[in-house]
């Protein structure tokens, strides 16, 4: 815009002093500059792709092969495009990465019209997500470098990896609860066919309850005392909020980070300093689908409920096309951050058949952390969709008082709560007369729990009863 405003002001002097070889100046450089205004705009419209993946779900270690086509499909010359192909960023800073890739991610091309040009590279998945790969941001401009436009092609594809299991070892198959025996203490769920004992009579009690041959025995009413019915399978409840999970760095550590990425001019790539540890957030993640799988396999009903955030509804509220007119814009456009402020719980029904576990598998292969509902919120809000039938197995990273308060009260409303702590920070726990805080809070509460700090913990974590 500036151009064209300083070529009137001089073409509108030019006039009034009568400056003829100006003016005509003035007139070839306002046609240059329309008709690369023009070229420019029609060159990035002519650009053409599709992109195509091997996979579309997979486990950790496979790799998938991403083709991107791209075709000049107007009338004439495209002399110079530079193509960027957008990848999953964040997940390759990570340390250790989460992806490794073959790409390039940069690349120049010149099309005549009708060429095409492919773009092929391999990504090997390390850890378990919901990849992006793509869309394009192809650059194009004049011959004169006067005008530069940014179009964003190609629709990106999106490919799933699902979490680890762990197999379980070591419970009680005869049992048939991986995670033990827990009795609910409420009538509704009493065993007529469980004769237990026989009390006196009790206001209210109805004629099925009447012990009759007791009675007739002892002259005076009595009533059956019948055993509670045993839980059957768990609804797997995970906290996903981010202020749960440590950050990754101490802070002298992100500091001299910092300096020497803006030191090398790479200020955008400056971690998050409040970044949780991806470590402990996966060993959360294989943890519930680990338990996941145990109850499957033996025909258990199993659900899911957190307050993570599902990676495929946040793709389908962004757009991704485009045309811009600078480059910060683009990338802007391509690379923000969606924001994870989700204040519904994602929520699997409890059930046995049929299995729910790919379901929660996909699910838990797709959660991100959120900053909406903590763990005392996510209870409470997901309260209804318990049912008081199956152990309330409950994965989280930090116990704090309001997390406790809220497990205890579910307990005390006649849920079987299991609380499992995920913190390979924590040392062996021998000397339970100096708990720590954590456990402190969760004995105080009555609540059962145990300690996974790593994958040999989480094989073994059914092959004793929880600590009471």
């Amino acid at each position: 815009m500036r151009w064209w405003l300083g070529a009137l002001v001089l073409l509108a002097l030019s006039l009034v002093l009568r400056l003829e070889y100006v003016v005509y100046a003035v007139y070839v450089f306002l046609g240059v500059l329309g008709v690369s205004w023009h070229a420019a705009r029609r060159w990035t419209g002519w650009l053409a792709a599709a992109r195509r993946c091997s996979m579309v779900a997979g486990e950790i270690g496979d790799r998938a092969t991403v083709t991107v086509a791209l075709r000049n499909a107007g009338r004439g010359r495209i002399p110079w495009l530079l193509l960027e192909e957008s990848l999953p960023r964040a997940t390759l800073q990570e340390d250790p990465p989460r992806l490794r890739t073959t790409a390039r991610p940069v690349e120049v091309a010149s099309l005549r019209a009708g060429e095409a040009r492919v773009i092929r590279y391999e990504v090997e998945f390390l850890k378990r997500g919901y990849y992006t790969f793509g869309p394009v941001l192809a650059e194009s401009g004049d011959l004169f470098g006067l005008h530069r436009r940014y179009r964003i092609v190609s629709e990106p594809c999106h490919v799933l990896v699902r979490p680890r299991v762990v197999p379980l070892t070591g419970y009680d198959l005869a049992s048939r609860r991986p995670v033990g025996e827990v009795r609910i203490r409420h009538r509704l769920f009493e065993d007529p066919t469980r004769i237990a004992g026989v009390r006196p009579y009790e206001k209210g009690d109805p004629l099925n309850r009447i012990h009759w041959r007791a009675t007739a025995r002892t002259g005076a009413l009595h009533s059956k005392v019948c055993e509670p019915s045993c839980v059957a399978g768990a609804t797997l409840v995970l906290d996903f909020h981010r202020a749960s999970f440590p950050g990754r760095r101490a802070a002298d550590a992100q500091a001299e980070l910092a300096r020497r990425l803006k030191a090398a001019g790479l200020e955008d790539r400056v971690p998050d300093p409040h970044a949780p540890d991806t470590a402990w957030v996966e060993l959360a993640v294989t943890t519930i689908a680990s338990i996941a799988s145990a109850l499957a396999e033996l025909g258990e009903k199993v659900g899911l409920v957190t307050n993570g955030r599902d990676a495929a509804e946040r793709v389908r509220t962004e757009g991704w096309a485009g045309e811009f007119r600078t480059r910060t814009v683009a990338r802007r456009k391509l690379l923000r951050p969606g924001v994870n402020d989700r204040l519904q719980p994602v929520v699997i029904g409890t059930r046995r058949d049929p299995s729910p576990l790919p379901e929660i598998l996909d699910t838990l292969g797709r959660l991100e952390l959120t900053d909406g509902l903590p763990m005392s919120e996510l209870l409470a809000e997901a309260a209804g969709h318990l049912p008081r039938d199956a152990t309330l197995a409950v994965v989280l990273a930090r116990v704090d008082e309001a997390a406790a308060l809220a497990l205890g009260r579910m307990r005390r409303r006649g849920f079987a709560v299991s609380v499992i702590l995920v913190d390979p920070a924590e040392p062996g726990l021998h000397d339970w007369a100096g708990a720590p805080d954590w456990a402190a809070r969760l004995m105080a509460e009555g609540l059962e729990f145990r300690l996974v700090r790593d994958e040999a913990d989480l094989a073994h974590l059914c092959a004793e009863h929880f600590v009471r």
